[in-house]
């Protein structure tokens, strides 16, 4: 493939091109290569994931003609400069800083290594945050702008 696909076109391309195109990197962030989890999740997928020099797992890839080893932390970079391309146009300015959600069952590597995708990704990231928690808080947020306009009690929907 010539071109890196992130979204629905990757999702598009997958029937077609199975062992270059990764998704569920995030099950494996953080995570080492002999670490049981990562064994299983790689049994499922159509891409190989193989033991980096450090012993961290490395998805490879083919890309123009060449072998690559990534990292999910590269792979989540990927997907998190699409979506700070896609804010930018949304907001019509600049998108430097970000709050990233990860699962709340996370420990402290894979929150560094969510952290770390982000920094390559080119954002500072302020926060790592439980997903339950950003759902809890844009409720709260979405449920204060409702009822704003209606003298404080409440709108139904």
């Amino acid at each position: 493939e010539e071109c890196k696909m992130v979204g629905a076109a990757a999702k598009a391309q997958v029937a077609t091109n199975p062992k270059n195109t990764v998704y569920d990197a995030k099950r494996i962030i953080g995570r080492s290569f002999a670490d049981e989890v990562v064994k299983e999740e790689c049994k499922s997928f159509p891409f190989e994931v193989v033991e980096g020099r450090h012993g961290e797992p490395k998805i490879r890839v083919e890309w123009r003609g060449e072998r690559k080893e990534l990292s999910p932390e590269e792979i989540s970079a990927m997907v998190l400069g699409e979506l700070r391309v896609a804010a930018e146009r949304h907001l019509g300015r600049k998108v430097r800083r970000a709050v990233i959600t990860v699962p709340a069952h996370f420990n402290n590597q894979q929150r560094q290594a969510t952290k770390d995708a982000g920094r390559i990704a080119g954002l500072d990231v302020k926060r790592i945050i439980n997903e339950p928690t950003a759902a809890a808080l844009s409720y709260g947020l979405h449920d204060k702008k409702r009822s704003a306009g209606t003298g404080g009690e409440g709108k139904a929907d």
